[in-house]
């Protein structure tokens, strides 16, 4: 296997990183290709470049006049869904040559755009195919195992949600298709799952339990309270046309 010792960074206590060193992923990549260490020896002699983090909404004229800064940009492209052939976060720019590749690395990595710290790694070459998003969903692998909402990246990950569903919980997976977004609420928000667990505390159907509800019954409309407040009110009357001898 050969060796990435060329690429591994001396630290040196006077010194500061290197700004143009390939990124912690294209040489955790290269370690476990055996080509690794040709592709990157390529990457920086390429003037294609991969950003990431793109928010779903910039657009190619956002991204062509940031990057101009840099150099003479020959072409950009579009990261995709698979499936609904739509931006999903990142794109390719290939520039005139390999050095203006490598000043937008070091100057406009983690520059903020459409209010997303992007990121910037050598590439290369593009290759047809690769501006495609490899996640099951059709988008990047990253938004499928991301937690928070983002707005600026469709919201909640709806596919890693589907990853979550299992066989015990059918109405809990009803409630989440229905939702559309993904989100999971707590248990204590929803109620109870169980269409056979009552609101009132028993067991059993709830619409049934609801049609036998009755309301407590006022004392006036109840017949036997009724009689009894009658013979009170007799005894206080008789009371009253007490006379004295």
């Amino acid at each position: 296997m050969p060796s990435l010792a060329e690429f591994d960074e001396l630290k040196f206590d006077h010194s500061v990183k290197r700004l143009d060193k390939p990124s912690a992923y294209l040489l955790r990549k290269a370690r476990k290709n055996p080509n690794g260490l040709e592709e990157l020896r390529q990457s920086l002699q390429s003037a294609t470049i991969y950003v990431g983090n793109l928010s779903f909404y910039t657009s190619e004229e956002q991204i062509y006049e940031l990057f101009s800064k840099c150099g003479f940009i020959k072409r950009i492209i579009m990261g995709l869904d698979r499936f609904k052939f739509t931006p999903c976060g990142f794109c390719f720019v290939i520039y005139s040559n390999a050095q203006e590749a490598l000043n937008a690395l070091k100057y406009l990595s983690d520059t903020k755009l459409d209010d997303k710290h992007i990121t910037i790694d050598l590439d290369p070459g593009f290759e047809d195919g690769r501006q495609f998003g490899r996640g099951r969903g059709g988008g990047q692998v990253s938004d499928e195992l991301r937690f928070e909402f983002d707005a600026s990246r469709g919201g909640f990950a709806l596919p890693f949600a589907e990853q979550m569903h299992t066989e015990g919980n059918n109405g809990f997976n009803e409630h989440i298709d229905n939702n559309g977004s993904g989100y999971i609420p707590p248990a204590d928000a929803m109620g109870t799952f169980s269409t056979n667990q009552s609101r009132f505390g028993g067991s059993g159907d709830i619409a049934q339990e609801e049609g036998d509800f009755k309301p407590k019954q006022r004392d006036d409309e109840r017949g036997d309270v009724i009689g009894s407040h009658d013979g009170m009110n007799n005894d206080e009357n008789e009371d009253d046309n007490y006379i004295p001898q």
